[in-house]
C-alpha cells in the first residue's frame, strides 16, 4: 500500500499529495457512511504503523516531479493515532515548503501532546457530523470511551489556541439531514475558517442526498465560509490565505 500518493484533484484543496500514515483501516469510529469499508482496527491506540524513513523516502521519491497546492495527511484511517506522526510532519516540511493540512475524526483533541503536534500543522479539518450523543454514537459507532460531548468541548478549546486554520467537516447522510440546522448553530459557535458540507459520492453504504438536498442545507450555514461538495471552486490557494494571515497577524 503507498505511503504517498497523487496529486489527486481535491475538491477541499486543488491539487493535493495525500500522506497515508497509518496504511491501514485502523480508527477510532466506524461511521456508517466510510468509503473505505467497516472498520478492521477500531481502537484508540497510538502505535507506529508505518516508519517515518519509508514515509520520508517515498516523498522524496514523489514530490519533487509533481505539482501539488497542497500535501494532505489523511488515509485509510485516523491519522493522529499514528505514534510517530510529529516526525512524519517533519519529514514532510523538510522535504517541500507546500502547507500541510491533515484530516482528523477529532476523536484525540482531547490529548494535549497531540494538540501540540497538530500546532506544527497549517490546516485541520476536523469532522463533526452529530449535534448530539445519540446521533453521534448512530452514525460514528466510536471505540467505548468516546463522546460527542467532549470532542465537542476538545473542537472548540483547539480552535481557541490554533494559529492555523480549522476547518470543520460534516457529512451529511439520510440520517442527519434533518438536524442541518442544529449542526450549523454548532458551528457558528467553534467559528471554524471553512466549513465543508460532504455526501458521500463515491462509494458507500450510505447513499448521497441530492444536489437539491445539499443546496438547502446550505442555506443553514449562512454567515459561515462554506463550500458544498457539489458546488466548491475545486481550488484554494492556501500558500496565499496561510501568507495574508501570518502579515495580518
Amino acid at each position: 500500500m503507498k505511503t504517498v500518493f497523487g496529486p489527486v484533484s481535491s475538491w477541499r484543496f486543488g491539487r493535493s499529495v495525500g500522506v497515508d500514515p497509518l496504511c491501514r483501516n485502523a480508527c477510532s469510529f466506524d461511521c456508517i457512511y466510510c468509503q473505505v469499508g467497516p472498520t478492521l482496527d477500531k481502537t484508540i491506540q497510538n502505535d507506529v504503523f508505518i516508519s517515518t524513513d519509508r514515509i520520508k523516502e517515498d516523498l522524496k521519491r514523489i514530490l519533487p516531479g509533481v505539482s501539488a497546492d497542497i500535501v494532505t495527511i489523511s488515509g485509510y484511517g485516523e491519522p493522529t493515532l499514528a505514534e510517530n506522526l510529529d516526525e512524519i510532519i517533519e519529514a514532510v516540511k523538510e522535504v517541500t515548503d507546500l502547507p500541510v493540512a491533515i484530516l482528523t475524526n477529532s476523536s484525540t483533541l482531547s490529548l494535549g501532546k497531540m494538540r501540540r503536534i497538530l500546532n506544527e500543522i497549517d490546516v485541520v479539518v476536523a469532522k463533526l457530523d452529530a449535534p448530539d450523543e445519540s446521533l453521534f454514537e448512530e452514525i460514528n459507532r466510536p471505540v467505548k470511551g468516546l463522546h460527542f460531548g467532549n470532542i465537542l468541548k476538545w473542537i472548540k478549546k483547539f480552535k481557541s489556541s490554533f494559529n492555523g486554520r480549522l476547518e470543520l467537516q460534516t457529512m451529511f447522510i439520510e440520517k442527519n439531514k434533518d438536524y442541518a440546522g442544529e449542526l450549523a448553530k454548532i458551528a457558528a459557535e467553534i467559528q471554524p475558517d471553512s466549513v465543508y458540507i460532504n455526501t458521500p459520492l463515491r462509494h458507500s453504504l450510505e447513499g448521497p442526498l441530492s444536489e437539491s438536498q445539499m443546496s438547502e442545507i446550505e442555506g443553514y450555514f449562512e454567515g459561515l465560509n462554506v463550500s458544498s461538495v457539489y458546488n466548491s471552486k475545486k481550488y484554494r490557494s492556501y500558500k496565499e490565505m496561510l501568507k495574508r494571515r501570518s502579515i495580518e497577524g
